[in-house]
């Protein structure tokens, strides 16, 4: 498992998407997919997202920050 920060590439909104799927080593489309469908059940999924997007460093601010 890779270290969780948003990619600069492959971005669609805020990377969350992405960061997660290159996490857990799935595809992009396919995390975008199960986010939209879990959307449709009542949860904060929205409010995570966004949560995540605000706490999850990009690549170039973790690739600066690394020792």
């Amino acid at each position: 498992m890779s270290r969780l920060a948003r990619p600069t590439n492959g971005r669609v909104i805020g990377g969350v998407c992405a960061a997660l799927a290159r996490r857990f080593g799935t595809s992009a489309t396919t995390m975008r997919v199960i986010f939209v469908v879990s959307c449709l059940l009542p949860g904060p999924q929205f409010l995570l997202y966004l949560a995540l997007w605000l706490l999850l460093p990009s690549e170039e601010k973790a690739a600066r920050t690394a020792w």
